[in-house]
């Protein structure tokens, strides 16, 4: 099971990842979608807690392996700790706190894949809208 605005935030991704250079730009852009993919994920329901954390904890080891651009660390940290943490914010409050540093270092397009995750993750969102 996956969430709704997954297909459509794979193909926003995937088109900013084939648009950015080599280098922190790119990271960024592969680290913000491993993160907004993982916060989609925290959306539905557990399939068992710990197999989530296991999968949180090999996102953080592959976070730790990338270099994405200095504005963009500590956004990114502060998320995947929020969303390890047994009782953190809203999924959607995770993802909108991504997307100024997103528009600021990666540019619109990366912004606009995360603001739409973001609509698509709020709570009452419909589930046949992903854009």
């Amino acid at each position: 099971m996956s969430h709704p605005a997954l297909p459509a935030a794979d193909d926003a991704f995937a088109k900013a990842l084939a648009d950015s250079a080599r280098g922190p730009q790119r990271d960024g852009v592969f680290a913000l979608w491993l993160v907004v993919r993982a916060a989609l994920a925290s959306a539905l329901p557990p399939v068992a807690p710990a197999r989530r954390a296991d999968h949180l904890r090999a996102l953080a080891g592959r976070l730790r392996s990338l270099n994405p651009p200095a504005p963009l660390r500590r956004p990114l940290a502060a998320a995947l700790a929020d969303l390890t943490g047994p009782r953190g914010p809203a999924v959607a409050v995770v993802l909108a706190q991504l997307a100024a540093p997103a528009a600021e270092c990666l540019g619109r397009p990366a912004a606009d894949a995360v603001q739409a995750a973001t609509r698509a993750a709020r709570p009452g969102a419909r589930s046949g809208s992903a854009a």
